[in-house]
């Protein structure tokens, strides 16, 4: 019941307030990226990215930029894991910068990068090769089911 009730939640595109990315522009990045990289990380472990895709990654950087929370998270891999970047790199091999509506219908799937790059919603800026490479890990990468959650009564 409570996979029925997450698979038909829509995500709606929306952007926060401009004041949000005023703030979020002041604090300190590097939690962002070890939020990431840990998630990553957990990804990785869970061996739900292709190795051999992995390791076209080694030594490369990355930005992702929350457009509309003033967040960013630079990363690299390297030795087989993500690792956050404290500084972001001046010019990243591969950048993504969009909205939260946009990640966030990127991560639950309802909407694919293809489509948010050519509505413009999506930004994807650096080494062409490595952004088709990321693309088509994510796009080939299966998530486990879990289980069912029994319905909560009251």
């Amino acid at each position: 019941m409570f996979e029925n009730r997450f698979k038909s939640l829509t995500i709606p595109r929306f952007t926060l307030p401009g004041f949000v990315a005023t703030v979020g522009n002041k604090l300190p990045q590097w939690p962002h990226a070890l939020a990431l990289t840990a998630g990553l990380n957990a990804v990785v472990k869970m061996k739900l990215l292709a190795e051999d895709s992995l390791n076209l990654l080694e030594g490369r950087t990355f930005l992702i930029d929350v457009l509309d929370t003033g967040g960013r998270a630079a990363f690299t891999f390297r030795n087989s894991l993500f690792r956050p970047l404290f500084t972001a790199p001046e010019t990243p091999d591969l950048a993504f910068r969009a909205n939260l509506s946009a990640f966030l219908q990127l991560a639950a799937r309802q909407e694919d990068p293809d489509t948010l790059f050519f509505n413009r919603e999506l930004s994807i800026e650096g080494d062409t090769e490595l952004g088709l490479i990321v693309k088509n890990m994510l796009d080939a990468m299966e998530w486990p089911s879990f289980p069912s959650m029994p319905a909560f009564r009251h």
